[in-house]
């Protein structure tokens, strides 16, 4: 069995995630599309702060892009929104690998408000039947009869039948007006499907996501499975030795490890020049709090030795780094995180706080592509201005020199 240092591993994860090398050209919106089949899905977040998190993780990726072409893809039908890690976009060719979900959402937990679905059954059907015949509609096409909500927990009823709708699969999200869902009835956003004829048989889909899995991570541990997908929580070691069976995966120890690793046979051609040191990643830049490589916390601290958790739902007194700090990706290594926030307004990117790991060194040329990056990103957001306040100060010279 090959031996691979930790180094390769992360190689072939980031090669495999699409971030092994910048890219070389400007980004086109077909771009978008591959990067999300590349990642299998593309976790939404609302904030806002900086760019919303769909619209970051490709940024990481892909360089400067039109973000109206994201919502293009979902309006002409080449993705379509539901639950698979969390709420995501997800290639449309992946719908029946979410579809028995649908059918059967009782092991949804709370994205399922079954008790909800019980009492305000009536309403709910007639709000379907509403959409049927009227057409689309948003949470906000209806009036809150007693003032504003106080969030999530606070909906006015609509939204939550909009939701239970949604998750039932019998509305689908036809498009985004301004980041707020359109929903739809199904039929018409998926009119070419057909239950009996496309649904895929119930015990290949586990096996389908465990497969989809391993492309996406590049490199696979048992205990990484269930988190990409949220799929029942046990270790998938007997499914992943049946990929390596099957010819679609190839099994490698990483030193350090006492688990076997797999890697999709994809890859099998980095693996020797990744593990010789020959292949690395050569990126630097920004990731967004809900980015694949960081949003299972575990698989981020046995990959990069990097501690992340989002701390915006931490009381402020009780943060270490910052409301929304996005870590920093450099060559092959996540060497800190900055808390940052663009000001649209006043065309400034504000560096809150930068953070850098124990151990990392601000070397001349690692500052010169932080630097970099830091500008491509604010740039990008229309907030050319950098300002930066808590950092090494070292650091903040280089990233305040003028060019």
């Amino acid at each position: 069995m090959t031996t691979i240092p930790l180094a390769a591993a992360r190689t072939l994860h980031l090669a495999a995630q699409g971030l092994l090398s910048p890219p070389r050209r400007k980004a086109n919106k077909d771009d978008v599309l591959a990067a999300i089949r590349r990642m299998a899905q593309l976790q939404i977040d609302t904030i806002h702060v900086v760019a919303r998190s769909p619209y970051f993780v490709l940024f990481s990726r892909i360089g400067p892009y039109h973000p109206q072409w994201l919502d293009e893809h979902l309006a002409e039908g080449r993705l379509f929104e539901y639950w698979s890690h969390e709420a995501c976009f997800v290639p449309i060719e992946d719908y029946g690998l979410v579809r028995h979900r649908m059918l059967d959402p009782s092991k949804m937990g709370w994205k399922y408000a079954a008790d909800w679905h019980k009492r305000h059954r009536d309403e709910i059907e007639r709000l379907l039947a509403r959409v049927r015949e009227h057409g689309p509609v948003r949470a906000a096409d209806f009036a809150r009869e007693a003032g504003r909500g106080n969030g999530w927990w606070d909906w006015k009823p609509e939204k939550r039948h909009l939701e239970v709708l949604f998750t039932l699969g019998r509305l689908m999200v036809a498009h985004r007006h301004n980041f707020h869902r359109v929903y739809d009835i199904a039929e018409r956003v998926m009119p070419n499907w057909n239950d009996e004829r496309d649904l895929p048989p119930a015990d290949t889909v586990s096996q389908t996501l465990v497969a989809r899995t391993c492309r996406a991570l590049g490199v696979s541990r048992a205990d990484w499975i269930a988190d990409y997908y949220r799929i029942e929580r046990r270790p998938y070691t007997a499914e992943l030795h049946a990929l390596a069976d099957r010819g679609e995966a190839i099994v490698v120890r990483v030193e350090g490890w006492k688990q076997d690793a797999f890697v999709p046979t994809e890859l099998t051609p980095l693996i020797e020049d990744a593990a010789q040191g020959r292949l690395r990643s050569t990126v630097t830049t920004l990731l967004s709090p809900f980015d694949p490589v960081v949003w299972d916390r575990k698989r981020a601290a046995a990959l990069f030795d990097f501690d992340y958790a989002i701390e915006c739902y931490t009381p402020a007194a009780k943060r270490k780094y910052g409301y929304f700090c996005l870590p920093i990706l450099h060559r092959g290594k996540l060497i800190g995180r900055v808390d940052a926030k663009a000001h649209r307004e006043r065309g400034v990117f504000e560096l809150k706080s930068l953070h850098l790991e124990p151990g990392v060194r601000a070397g001349a040329s690692m500052l010169a592509e932080l630097r970099r990056a830091l500008r491509r990103c604010a740039h990008w957001h229309g907030t050319p201005e950098l300002t930066i306040g808590l950092a090494p100060p070292e650091v903040a010279r280089a990233i305040l020199a003028m060019d």
